[in-house]
């Protein structure tokens, strides 16, 4: 059943397949961010209407789009269309018919390379995520962040070592430098806990799977491009 792998709050990336606006429409390239509200049945899903730049982003009825769903079971994906939309309590809602079978999905596109980086966390609250997917980001407090070990990165998420523990299925801000960063820059991001262990050689400390799901492109693009390029200096050094 689809309510085994998927539960209302998760996150869901939608992104259009249909030709249903013109090919220039920049809304038929873009990878929107929803929240699932409510699974209705195996085959129907309902989920909030995606802003961007703090504006409504009015999905049309009839649009074909392939899901991403964030769940603390793994990424799964399907396709669907959208069947109606409407209003409730001040939240705009789609209505999806799911129109191919769930799936899990492996990101192996996302290459994960071992470093050793300083990570700043926290959990956030329902209200900070919510306005943040509004892109109200300054609404979000950066203040009293913990700090661990970041032991592996990708352009997707990350792997981090802590002596605290977050719950799986957490959504947490994170921020993270990249050595040899000219600007200095801080990458920051949303993402949710996938997987969460106790480290068998070292009790007390605790390794955290993550998975990014509110990050800029240009921050992802940076990460993938140090990634390439520290790989590129591993292997010159090799040979």
């Amino acid at each position: 059943m689809l309510a085994d792998y998927i539960s209302p709050g998760n996150r869901v990336e939608l992104k259009a397949t249909g030709k249903i606006w013109m090919d220039n429409d920049a809304r038929t390239r873009q990878i929107y961010m929803s929240k699932v509200m409510d699974i209705t049945s195996d085959d129907r899903i309902e989920v909030l209407m995606p802003y961007e730049r703090g504006r409504l982003v009015l999905l049309p009825v009839d649009g074909e789009y392939s899901l991403c769903f964030y769940s603390t079971k793994g990424l799964f994906q399907c396709y669907s269309r959208i069947v109606d939309r409407y209003r409730s309590d001040n939240m705009y809602v789609l209505v999806l018919d799911l129109t191919s079978q769930l799936q899990k999905l492996q990101r192996r596109e996302y290459y994960r390379f071992s470093c050793a980086l300083e990570l700043k966390s926290r959990q956030c609250t329902r209200e900070e995520v919510e306005a943040y997917e509004m892109n109200r980001r300054y609404l979000l407090d950066t203040s009293n962040l913990q700090r661990s070990v970041v032991v592996d990165i990708s352009g997707g998420g990350l792997r981090f070592v802590a002596n605290f523990r977050y719950d799986e299925g957490s959504t947490i801000y994170c921020s993270y430098r990249l050595p040899g960063n000219a600007n200095d820059k801080d990458y920051e991001m949303l993402s949710t806990v996938l997987k969460v262990q106790e480290l068998e050689s070292r009790p007390g400390l605790f390794e955290h799977r993550i998975q990014y799901i509110y990050i800029d492109e240009d921050s992802r693009e940076d990460i993938i491009h140090f990634i390439f390029e520290e790989e590129r200096k591993i292997r010159k050094k090799q040979t």
